[in-house]
């Protein structure tokens, strides 16, 4: 999986969480408080994205992601 796939993954998934966005498709500099998702949203979009995955990331280290960038490649490095 490429990290475009993993942004077309994240972009559905923050349609489903937030449905004014539904069909947007994300950019790597988008940040999910810019696009309307306040913290509990932001915890479900991971949280979808991760089980939609397979993928368990402790929280601790997605600390410092602070775009839909950074999270596709912290979750890219770990599916590697």
């Amino acid at each position: 999986m490429n990290k475009e796939q993993i942004l077309e993954i994240i972009s559905r998934n923050i349609g489903e969480v937030l449905p004014d966005l539904e069909g947007y498709q994300a950019k790597p500099s988008d940040k999910l408080v810019d696009l309307g998702a306040n913290s509990v949203d932001r915890a479900e979009i991971v949280m979808m994205t991760m089980e939609e995955l397979s993928l368990n990331i402790p929280r601790v280290e997605l600390f410092g992601v602070s775009n839909i960038g950074e999270l596709a490649e912290v979750i890219y490095e770990k599916l590697q």
